[in-house]
């Protein structure tokens, strides 16, 4: 149940089209940067979130959810399992509609919490490999 088509469309058809990238540098060697690219091309906006708050395929960079002015739809996790769980709150604070945790970044209660939060949620799942197939 971490994935199920019904949740992915939903997220990435239905819930907006401004997705806040959390890990996403501009280290084209990491698979965030290839996905944000992705995400471009099928119509998301993405917003970098990283610690060095770079400006990303275009997009200014904020090096926190918190710090970013406007309403984000996703957000989209590239970052290890033991940090993802802080990041799902942060992102249930900041009024997101949903909360994707990419291949390989799993946190059952983190999952758990985010979903009792009223928020969408996908773990260890790919939204570059799921949104050409809709």
């Amino acid at each position: 149940m971490n994935g199920d088509q019904a949740t992915m469309r939903k997220i990435l058809t239905e819930l907006g089209d401004t997705w806040a990238v959390v890990g996403l540098s501009n280290n084209r060697d990491r698979a965030a940067y290839g996905v944000a690219r992705t995400l471009q091309r099928f119509g998301k906006r993405v917003v970098p979130v990283h610690p060095k708050a770079e400006t990303v395929h275009g997009e200014q960079g904020y090096a926190s959810l918190a710090e970013i002015p406007f309403k984000v739809d996703v957000v989209d996790v590239f970052v290890n399992s033991h940090l993802a769980g802080a990041v799902a709150d942060e992102a249930v604070a900041v009024g997101a509609d949903a909360v994707w945790f990419q291949l390989g970044v799993i946190d059952e209660a983190a999952c758990a919490r985010t979903r009792e939060a009223g928020l969408e949620m996908v773990m260890d799942r790919c939204p570059a490999i799921e949104i050409p197939a809709l």
